[in-house]
């Protein structure tokens, strides 16, 4: 039985669709909706005005706004769509690697699965999954789901 469901969302239209497969699916488990901003790609999977592709490990106060702003966009649209399925979920934003972040999370909060789309942005070259889907599949230490 699921019980506990981990969806990592980046703000990508695949990370939606991952959350609305887990939403459908396992309608009595409790779910957690996780976005990882990356120190270096903070913009990942989100249309962004800034330039977004280099921060230093430790940003300026304007950078560190910029992205908990877009994190809490992400994840209020994560709640609206969860409330749309008669759901609620929980959310958790977390800054560092999201291939690493994500797969301590499940490690450390009991999780039963992780869903999660297998792309964050549009890339041609990668017929099969990208490099958080991957890693993520190799590492967990619980089943993984991948929406398409």
């Amino acid at each position: 039985m699921t019980d506990h469901v981990l969806v990592p969302v980046d703000g990508s239209p695949l990370s939606f669709d991952a959350l609305r497969h887990a939403l459908t699916e396992f309608p009595d488990a409790s779910i957690t909706v996780l976005h990882v901003i990356d120190l270096f790609d903070p913009g990942y999977g989100v249309a962004s005005d800034s330039d977004t592709t280099y921060e230093p490990l430790v940003g300026s106060d304007e950078w560190y706004a910029q992205v908990e702003e877009r994190s809490e966009t992400i994840l209020e649209e994560a709640s609206q769509l969860a409330a749309d399925h008669d759901h609620e979920v929980e959310t958790a934003s977390e800054i560092g690697d999201p291939k690493r972040i994500i797969v301590e999370y499940a490690a450390e909060e009991s999780v039963d699965l992780v869903v999660l789309g297998t792309h964050g942005r549009p890339d041609e070259e990668r017929t099969l999954f990208g490099s958080v889907a991957e890693a993520v599949v190799r590492r967990a230490p619980v089943p993984v789901t991948l929406v398409r």
